[in-house]
């Protein structure tokens, strides 16, 4: 694929080498480096997600927006860099242009890193989880954006399934409603983020990465928009059982009832006791 010339897009050495070659990479994105964790955990955690990406045969791409360029793919010290900037927008689809307009500095949304990804012609996303319908949504309607774009924008997103702190059977039920396949990696059972088993069947299965790729190739054919979710669960011996990670959240929820867009960060920084309480035998909460 050869990319627009025209679009505000600067591909790091290595992905650009990685494209020119025709190999495999993953998009990864950059909110959790600015707004998931303190430095300089949160470049250590990026570096060792791509580390993990390179071990596996391809070059990861993690995505921002610096200096009104959208750049895919981070140096070394672009990543030290935004590790450790202030005032950096969490950049979803409605502000993306803006912030790019501005010269402003951004980190990527799931649904951001989907859009940024496919300019890039990068097929492949892999976070911790995406986000989805808020818990009383019927009255707030408080839909993460990550959900619509899954259902516009091609490019199979893996995560351990949707963050357990939301209403996943009416994720479920929105991302039916958009078309999009949401197909469990290994199991049948839809995982909710910390957890192996939500409770809840995922629509659809598959045991190879073969079989998923080909599904989303099969989409292209067809001419359907949009992506697909694969829900991969967290590996067995790092989950927190549903059982015990349940209560916690609920306290949690309780807590900060009509404050749902300050929930997630609250949890994820370990400012909320109920859920630190619950790093059983030393297990930390993946993000």
């Amino acid at each position: 694929m050869t990319l627009p010339t025209a679009l505000p897009l600067i591909l790091s050495p290595e992905v650009a080498e990685a494209h020119a070659k025709g190999a495999p990479i993953v998009a990864l994105e950059s909110t959790i480096i600015t707004h998931g964790m303190p430095f300089p955990q949160n470049v250590d955690t990026a570096r060792l997600v791509e580390s993990e990406v390179r071990a596996h045969g391809a070059t990861p791409a993690t995505i921002a927006i610096l200096d009104r360029q959208i750049h895919v793919g981070l140096t070394d010290p672009q990543l030290d860099a935004l590790g450790q900037a202030t005032n950096v927008a969490k950049l979803s689809r409605a502000d993306l242009a803006a912030c790019l307009a501005a010269g402003g500095t951004g980190a990527t949304t799931v649904a951001a890193t989907m859009i940024c990804a496919h300019l890039a012609g990068i097929d492949v996303f892999a976070t911790g989880g995406i986000g989805g319908v808020h818990r009383g949504a019927e009255t707030s309607f408080d839909i993460s954006a990550d959900l619509p774009e899954l259902g516009d924008t091609p490019v199979t997103v893996i995560a351990a399934g949707a963050k357990a702190i939301l209403d996943l059977p009416k994720t479920l039920e929105y991302l039916e409603t958009r078309g999009v396949p949401v197909i469990a990696y290994g199991q049948d059972a839809f995982p909710a983020f910390w957890s192996r088993d939500s409770g809840l069947k995922a629509p659809l299965r598959m045991d190879t990465a073969a079989d998923i790729a080909a599904a989303q190739l099969m989409r292209t054919r067809l001419g359907l928009p949009g992506g697909q979710l694969i829900a991969n669960p967290i590996p067995l011996d790092a989950e927190i059982a549903r059982s015990e990670i349940t209560p916690a959240i609920e306290q949690a929820t309780r807590r900060a009832e009509n404050l749902w867009q300050q929930l997630f960060p609250t949890i994820m920084m370990g400012d909320d006791r109920a859920v630190a309480e619950v790093w059983i035998g030393g297990k930390r909460l993946p993000h």
